[in-house]
């Protein structure tokens, strides 16, 4: 990894990397050889893991398994309302792999705010994207203003309909990255289906949330959680009284709440 100013980065001004060719490259990789050239392409500190403490920790022990003695920057969204589960768990994390995961937290006047006005629980009226908004988007937002690119534990066969076509590399068109510069997002798991990613966990003794024992296999906030019943698709379990093709935060598909409602189906 070059530190030197005219290190061939997608950031650099004289850099020759094109996103297509590059996505092309990485998709014939393993995600351990995408995450060794993501930290080629960029230094340590303008390059981050985005952790959901849930299965994504595969892309921790991957790249503390890349970078040797040196630790990559990880974040994680605080939104106040995760399971006490996941919260031991992200310290876990921290304990076993020696890093500190830097928590990012919604600011409290826009809490507040919605709070007072709407209560606790007002997403399962009028739908969870103004309160994700909230305690989840707008603190990624501040998060990324400060990197250059960020690595994500999406994965094509989380939701077919919102996250089939991800690429394993792409340029962030939702958010801006440094200086409002360009900000370029890997997602290295793209192409691991849930048994492939479960099998390496296990493998390797990855450490996982404790939650995955009780039938949550996608996790997020508490209220918005819920075990998936035999047959049901992992998304099945996040905002299930939504459509299915509500099943985003907008994190990573920021106009899903425009898409057309389809019947609910095995990918919902």
């Amino acid at each position: 990894m070059s530190d030197s100013p005219d290190s061939d980065s997608p950031d650099s001004p004289d850099s020759k990397v094109d996103v297509d060719t590059l996505a092309r490259e990485l998709a014939e990789l393993s995600p351990r050889r995408i995450l060794r050239r993501a930290f080629e392409l960029f230094d340590l500190e303008d390059i981050a893991i985005s952790f959901s403490g849930a299965e994504d920790v595969l892309l921790i022990e991957l790249a503390c398994d890349v970078l040797g003695d040196r630790k990559p920057r990880v974040f994680s969204l605080d939104t106040g309302r995760l399971h006490p589960q996941t919260y031991q768990f992200m310290a876990k994390v921290e304990r076993h792999y020696g890093l500190r995961i830097e928590y990012c937290f919604p600011e409290a006047a826009p809490v507040e705010a919605l709070v007072r006005t709407k209560g606790l629980f007002s997403f399962y009226e009028d739908g969870h994207q103004e309160c994700c908004g909230i305690r989840k988007v707008a603190p990624l937002r501040r998060q990324l203003s400060g990197l250059r690119a960020w690595i994500t534990g999406q994965r094509r066969d989380q939701s077919p309909r919102t996250r089939g076509a991800v690429p394993v590399f792409e340029r962030d068109l939702a958010f801006a990255g440094r200086d409002e510069g360009s900000l370029y997002k890997f997602n290295p798991l793209v192409s691991m289906g849930s048994d492939e990613l479960w099998d390496t966990i296990r493998a390797f003794e990855v450490p996982y949330n404790a939650l995955h024992e009780r039938g949550m296999v996608s996790i997020g906030c508490e209220p918005c959680t819920r075990a998936v019943l035999p047959g049901e698709h992992e998304r099945a379990g996040r905002w299930w009284w939504e459509a299915a093709t509500k099943k985003e935060c907008g994190l990573h598909v920021p106009d899903v709440a425009d898409m057309p409602d389809m019947p609910d189906g095995p990918d919902a």
